[in-house]
This record gives structure tokens, C-alpha cells and sequence, in this order.
């Protein structure tokens, strides 16, 4: 039966190139994850309708641009949303997020996940929302989101030309031996058995991070960096390389093992122990932009609680149960 809370619906669009496509069809294309097998007893218990409600069949054939309601379970949301983080900026252009640490900002994999993406269409769902970056699940701090598609296509041409200021705060474990430095390895796949991990390659993308250091204590540092470029990791790229991974991190600075068991067991005991914290330590504090209105845009977020507990009372760690993300 069709789900009667609308929170629990996962809906899913069918593209132009499905025209005509048998529906069992389209959900084994669209969640190659999941046994052709289960998708059809979904359709059949009633779990796949069309907007309005009605059951479908395997065979039902469908239109482009037609709206699925899903309610097969692991498919679709088990749970209400989370709250909406907290909102920096809003104008008729734009969305400036204060995205905590643990909320991705787009579902990753075929299961239903809540996203950041996924939950500001469902609070502005007369505007075209997009993302403008991305922040890694473990990061909180400042993210952008559009309600037009001229916003978004203005403000990412901005940042793939420079023209944004990005400033970000962290916690390193070890305590780093210079004031200043400009990171500038290139970056590029590590080439081992973790398929998502980066590293410093000679073949890699130019890369540019400055680092600054605020503080020094407890086998730890705190620092600022400056973005100059957007490589995958790269701020943890950079300061594992030069010996300092973040404090937290479960891909960086730890064996490649860690991070595999974190993927069967989530971020466990051992995993903790290893990294050092819950979460990695990064936050996006500050973001300046040029704004579609010909302004300049300047929004911070203040440091998360964990964060400041973790450099107060390092005696918190490694397990601090306050701040499961």
C-alpha cells in the first residue's frame, strides 16, 4: 500500500532517454544495486504508483518526466527528515547552509538516504533547487545552494575562475613545526586498494592550499586554510602529506583497513581509536562570492560545539558520545 505520511515516499523522475520503458525495467537501470526480483514483488505488493497515487504494474510503460512514489523499504525513507540546518543567507538568488557534520549533501549509493539536497527541494518546492559544491559528509560549515538555473550556473563559473574566497578551520593531530605554508602538491587517485582516496602524484591536478597556524596544544594544532583550488580532499590531502592528517579522519593518516571496517561497521571503537575522534575535524567557517546581483557576499558559521570541545577537553577523546554525526 502507497505510504499515507509523504515524508515516507522516496519519488523518483523518469528521464527522457526511459520514453516507453517497461517500469521493472527502468527500476533495475536506475537501482542497479538491488535484485530485479525484489524491485518486481515491490511493484506488485503496490510499493511503486504513479503521482497520484495509483498502484503500477511490472509491465505498466512509462511517460518522460513522470513522477514515481516509492515505497519499497531500504528504497525509500524509513524515517521523517531531520531538521533543515540552519539557514546563513537566503535571497531570491541563492541559499547560504550551515550543513553539520554526518548530513551528506547529496544520497550517495542506491538505498534512501536524507541529504541535504533532498530536503531543500522538499522545504522550497516552487524553486529549482541546486547545489553549488559540495562539502565530504564529515565537514560542516558553509555550503551554497541555488533557486535558479542562471544562479547556479553563474556562481560555479565564479568558482571554477577563482573568484570565491573559501576559508576553512581544522584540527590536526601532531603539532606542526611552521606558522605558514602554501600546499601546492598536485593531487591525484592514491592508486591503492581504498578506490576513493587521494594523494600527492607528480601526474596529479595543480592544487593550492594555504595553511596558517592558530594554536599548538595536546599532540594537536589548530590551523586556518585557504582554498585556491577545488581537488577532491585536498585539504586533507595536503596536511596528511605533510604529516599532519586532520584528527578524525578514518581515510587519511590511518592504515587503508580502518577505513574498509568503517565501511562494514560504521565508525566503531577501533575506528575511533585509530583517527583519533568520531569525525574529522574540518569546517567550512567563511565563504565570500560574487553575488548574480553584481555584490559581493560574505557569510560565516560559527565553529560546531564538538569541535571547540574537542581543543578545550582533549580528555573528550576519542569517543566523545555528545557528537555522533
Amino acid at each position: 500500500m502507497f505510504a499515507e505520511n509523504p515524508h515516507l515516499i522516496r519519488w523518483v523522475e523518469v528521464p527522457e532517454s526511459c520514453e516507453g520503458m517497461r517500469l521493472d525495467r527502468f527500476l533495475a537501470r536506475r537501482f542497479p544495486d538491488w535484485s530485479r526480483t525484489t524491485l518486481v514483488s515491490g511493484i506488485k505488493e503496490g510499493q511503486v504508483c504513479d503521482s497520484t497515487g495509483q498502484p503500477l504494474r511490472p509491465s505498466s510503460r512509462l511517460r518522460a518526466h513522470a513522477v514515481l512514489g516509492v515505497t519499497i523499504p531500504g528504497l525509500a525513507p524509513s524515517s521523517n527528515p531531520p531538521p533543515f540546518p540552519p539557514i546563513l543567507h537566503e535571497d531570491e538568488h541563492l541559499i547560504v547552509v550551515d550543513k553539520p557534520a554526518g548530513l551528506l549533501c547529496h544520497p550517495a549509493g542506491s538505498n534512501h538516504v536524507w541529504a541535504l539536497i533532498s530536503l531543500a527541494k522538499m522545504r522550497w518546492s516552487d524553486q529549482r533547487i541546486d547545489l553549488v559544491h559540495r562539502l565530504d559528509r564529515d565537514t560542516s560549515g558553509c555550503i551554497v545552494l541555488t533557486k535558479t538555473l542562471e544562479a547556479n550556473q553563474f556562481l560555479k563559473a565564479a568558482i571554477k575562475a577563482g573568484e570565491a574566497h573559501k576559508c576553512y578551520t581544522a584540527i590536526c593531530r601532531g603539532e606542526v613545526t611552521w606558522d605558514k605554508r602554501t600546499l601546492t602538491g598536485p593531487i591525484g587517485s592514491d592508486g591503492g586498494v581504498v578506490r576513493i582516496k587521494m594523494a600527492v602524484r607528480e601526474t596529479g591536478l595543480q592544487a593550492r592550499t594555504d595553511v596558517e597556524v592558530l594554536e599548538r596544544a595536546h599532540g594537536m594544532t589548530r590551523v586556518s586554510c585557504i582554498l585556491h583550488t577545488g581537488r577532491t580532499h585536498q585539504i586533507r590531502v595536503h596536511l596528511d602529506h605533510e604529516g599532519y592528517p586532520l584528527l578524525g579522519d578514518r581515510l587519511y593518516g590511518v592504515p587503508p583497513e580502518i577505513f574498509l571496517h568503517s565501511l562494514d561497521h560504521g565508525q566503531d571503537a577501533r575506528v575511533r581509536l585509530a583517527s583519533g575522534a568520531p569525525y574529522h575535524a574540518l569546517h567550512a567557517a567563511s565563504l565570500t562570492i560574487p553575488h548574480p546581483d553584481g555584490s559581493t557576499l560574505y557569510v560565516h558559521a560559527a565553529e560546531p560545539a564538538a569541535l571547540t570541545r574537542w581543543w578545550q577537553k582533549p580528555q573528550t577523546l576519542p569517543h566523545d558520545p555528545q557528537d555522533d554525526p
